[in-house]
């Protein structure tokens, strides 16, 4: 039951990214996303680490909670539009709402020093030093990486 949840938690992980990369809805990218951090908290969840699952649990609401601020508030302001094709020239009018947009992306990426980092390096040190199928621990540094793509 354990290796089924882990299979389908990464391939979660893995098909929301790949989604995410390819979508030009700002919301939908967001929401994806947080598909994408789902997977990843399950995927870890059944390995049997729910300490770790529930600590990435808190750090990735605090960064997304800021980051549907900002994407509410950015979407505000342009009337409504949420394709990010027309999201050009942005940090000239809302300069802080892009820094802050900016710092809960690098956040979400899992950038050195910020609450990202600290929940995501671990998971993925112990996903490096668990025994698992090669397949699923190459989908889970591509998903990784897909997060990154897609911030």
């Amino acid at each position: 039951l354990c290796l089924f949840l882990l299979l389908i938690s990464t391939l979660t992980m893995f098909m929301a990214g790949l989604g995410a990369n390819f979508e030009f809805d700002l919301k939908k990218i967001i929401a994806l996303s947080t598909l994408s951090q789902l997977g990843l908290m399950m995927s870890i969840l059944s390995m049997g680490n729910y300490k770790l699952a529930f600590f990435h649990l808190l750090t990735h609401a605090l960064f997304k909670a800021l980051l549907f601020m900002c994407a509410g508030s950015i979407i505000h302001n342009l009337k409504d539009t949420q394709d990010i094709r027309f999201m050009g020239n942005l940090m000239v009018h809302m300069p802080l709402t892009c820094v802050c947009l900016n710092i809960s992306n690098l956040a979400l990426c899992g950038m050195p020093f910020l609450a990202g980092f600290y929940s995501k390096d671990l998971i993925l040190e112990v996903v490096s030093m668990d025994f698992i199928n090669i397949i699923i621990f190459l989908l889970f540094f591509v998903s990784t990486g897909l997060t990154v793509c897609y911030s």
